[in-house]
């Protein structure tokens, strides 16, 4: 009879954030060769939330077959002054065999704040005993950007019901406050200025579809504004709308590597 390795078992959350879900993991919980950037860890999270799947569903992983919650999150609590969680944000593909972890999430990163405190993370002394907002320190471990999470904490206790209300999510829940400090950053490759690129517009080259003007600029994440939708693309047409059409996500696809080029990111951390 065929031999198959045992089954792996690493807790994990399953976890909202904004308009994003994804799976967030604590290092240490992970196995020891995926607690390094490397192959390793990629092909655990691939498999995790279920890529690269040809069909685009992921049903046999937690990713849901959709950018907004093909996503993975790792925290472990931080050795630098003044933070108290490094996080680190991957975006997984669905269909190809590729994690991202050039950039951030900023709807996970609203799930932070309260996943650490759910996961112990967060030092007991620093989450108050009485019903207030405090904030918390966190960043990504290849970054020295911090950012602050204010969430409601009853009884010391993290709240997730509320009446914060917010588009793209069909109930109201606890809202939590946002602060990122030094948004622009000022680390060569990570964007040392507000515009990245030294210009205020470039022309973009993206192969098979010609060159699109568009307005780059670095506040924690790259934003990329283009003068005008790509071929086959229409303002007013509802995202669905895009996804059903084959000659719609080509261009888009593309701007990935071209907008990291750009920024000169890399996309492993």
């Amino acid at each position: 009879m065929p031999r198959f390795a045992p089954q792996l078992k690493i807790p994990a959350t399953y976890m909202r954030g904004g308009t994003s879900k994804g799976v967030f993991l604590r290092l240490q919980d992970l196995p020891e060769s995926a607690q390094q950037p490397g192959p390793a860890r990629d092909a655990l999270l691939l498999r995790v939330l279920g890529s690269p799947d040809p069909y685009g569903k992921q049903i046999d992983g937690l990713g849901n077959g959709s950018s907004s919650t093909s996503k993975a999150v790792i925290l472990s609590q931080s050795t630098r002054p003044g933070h108290d969680v490094d996080y680190l944000f991957g975006q997984v593909a669905i269909h190809r065999p590729v994690v991202d972890w050039s950039g951030n999430c900023g709807n996970l990163s609203a799930a932070v704040g309260p996943c650490a405190i759910h996961m112990g993370l967060i030092d007991a002394a620093r989450i108050p005993q009485q019903r207030r907002v405090p904030p918390f320190a966190s960043g990504r471990p290849t970054s020295a950007r911090p950012s602050w999470r204010r969430c409601p904490l009853p009884a010391a206790q993290v709240q997730e019901t509320g009446d914060f209300e917010l588009d793209g999510v069909t109930f109201p829940a606890a809202e939590v406050a946002l602060e990122f400090i030094d948004p622009a950053g000022d680390g060569v490759g990570e964007g040392g200025n507000m515009f990245p690129t030294g210009n205020v517009v470039d022309a973009l080259d993206v192969p098979g579809v010609g060159s699109i003007r568009r307005h780059a600029h670095q506040r924690w994440h790259p934003h990329h504004l283009f003068e005008r939708p790509g071929p086959g693309l229409h303002r007013h047409r509802a995202a669905s709308q895009h996804q059903r059409r084959r000659a719609g996500p080509r261009p888009v696809r593309s701007h990935p590597r071209a907008r990291r080029s750009a920024h000169g990111a890399d996309p492993k951390p």
